[in-house]
C-alpha cells in the first residue's frame, strides 16, 4: 500500500540515509492534476529528537533560499509528520553512474565530466553567495559535496542536493563538540581536523569529485 504524506502519495523509496528516507511521490489535486515530487521524511525513531528536527528544518529553510538551475529546489515543508518536498529530478546520481562505469571498465567522457563539474560549481556558488533578508552573507557551506549528492537529470543538467549538514550563520541547530559531518573521502584537511572552514572546502570537494570523474577511481578511500 502506498504511504501518504498529506496530499502526497508515495510510489517507492529512492534512497535512505542516517536521518531520512527519500521517496518518489505524486502530488494529486483537483481535475486529475498529478505531479511527481521527491519527499524527504525523517526516520520515525528520530522524528521526536529536537536536534534532528532543528537540523531538518534548517535544511528546508536554507535550501528553499537557494534558487538556481543547478540546485535541486525545495518547494514545501510539512510538519506532523515532518517532511520536505523537493522537485523530482529524473536521472541517476553521479555516484550511481560512476559505480556502473567502473563495473563496465569504462570512464566518463571528458566533455560530460567537465559539464557536470561546471554545473555543480555554479550551483555551489549560488549557495555560497546567499544573503539573508538584511542583505548580510549567510556564509552557507554545503560540507557534503560528493557524487552521492549530485543528480544528473535526463535534461542534461547536473544539480547539487542535500543541504542537511550545511553550515550557515543563521542555523537553528549547531554542530556539537568536534563532530565531523560529511564524507571523509571528499573532505578538505581543515574540515577533517574540525578547524574553521569556509566555502573553499566545497570547492576542494568538487575537485576531488572531478579527479574521480576523470580517472574513474576515488582520490582517497
Amino acid at each position: 500500500m502506498p504511504e501518504s504524506f498529506g496530499r502526497y502519495e508515495t510510489i517507492r523509496a529512492i534512497a535512505s540515509g542516517g536521518m531520512a528516507t527519500v521517496y518518489l511521490a505524486r502530488s494529486v489535486g483537483a481535475g486529475g492534476f498529478e505531479r511527481l515530487v521527491a519527499i524527504k521524511a525523517l526516520h520515525p525513531h528520530i522524528a521526536s529528537e529536537p536536534d534532528f528536527v532543528a537540523m531538518f528544518l534548517d535544511e528546508a529553510r536554507l535550501a528553499a533560499r537557494v534558487r538556481h538551475p543547478n540546485v535541486v529546489p525545495t518547494t514545501d515543508v510539512h510538519e506532523d509528520p515532518l517532511f520536505l518536498v523537493m522537485d523530482y529530478i529524473e536521472g541517476p546520481s553521479l555516484h550511481t553512474l560512476l559505480r556502473e562505469l567502473r563495473r563496465k571498465g569504462e570512464k566518463l567522457p571528458l566533455p560530460i565530466a567537465l559539464r557536470v563539474f561546471l554545473d555543480i560549481l555554479a550551483g555551489l556558488h549560488a549557495a555560497h553567495e546567499l544573503t539573508g533578508d538584511d542583505g548580510q552573507p549567510l556564509n552557507l557551506i554545503h560540507r557534503d559535496v560528493s557524487p552521492h549528492n549530485m543528480l544528473l537529470g535526463v535534461d542534461g543538467i547536473a544539480r547539487i542536493t542535500d543541504f542537511g549538514v550545511a553550515r550557515a550563520e543563521s542555523r537553528l541547530s549547531s554542530t556539537r563538540g568536534n563532530q565531523v559531518k560529511g564524507k571523509l573521502a571528499y573532505m578538505a584537511p581543515e574540515q577533517v581536523k574540525t578547524d574553521p572552514i569556509d566555502r573553499r572546502c566545497d570547492v576542494y570537494a568538487s575537485g576531488v569529485v572531478l579527479f574521480e570523474m576523470l580517472t574513474g577511481a576515488p582520490l582517497f578511500r
